[in-house]
């Protein structure tokens, strides 16, 4: 178990932190579960002088991994009921992806604005404000216990 605990920290404190962080926010963002936020908890507690990047590289991973959910949802031809999601993308417009952070039901709205053709500029900046904001709350919360 101590190899185990010092490899991690040792990851959280190399470079290849920047690589392993996007990944994992990027995968975080499909529909595979992830745990972006404990990467970045990690990542800046070892690293806490470069919290402007990491989130940043946190951002850029979470907002790419649901664009490709935008994608995908582009390609659907036909769904045969309308979900929630679907429903209030249509009501809010890109608006709703401020929200596409949110656990189980952000994981659909990128994918219910891609079907119904929103903006893809304007879904990347909505997708990049809400999960960045997500992630400065992260860092707010973590840089005071370990600064």
């Amino acid at each position: 178990m101590g190899d185990m605990t010092a490899w991690v920290l040792a990851l959280f404190a190399s470079e290849s932190i920047d690589i392993a962080l996007f990944v994992t926010a990027f995968v975080s963002a499909t529909l595979f579960p992830g745990g972006s936020e404990v990467m970045l908890a990690g990542a800046l507690a070892a690293q806490p002088e470069r919290w402007v990047w990491l989130l940043a590289v946190a951002t850029a991973g979470n907002t790419l991994g649901s664009m490709t959910s935008w994608v995908i949802g582009r390609f659907i031809p036909t769904v045969k009921r309308e979900t929630k999601a679907i429903l209030w993308v249509r009501r809010w417009g890109a608006w709703a992806l401020l929200f596409a952070w949110l656990p189980v039901v952000g994981d659909a709205i990128p994918v219910a604005a891609g079907w119904l053709r929103i903006d893809p500029l304007m879904s990347l900046l909505a997708i990049a404000v809400g999960k960045g904001i997500r992630y400065a709350c992260v860092a707010g919360a973590v840089l005071p216990l370990v600064l």
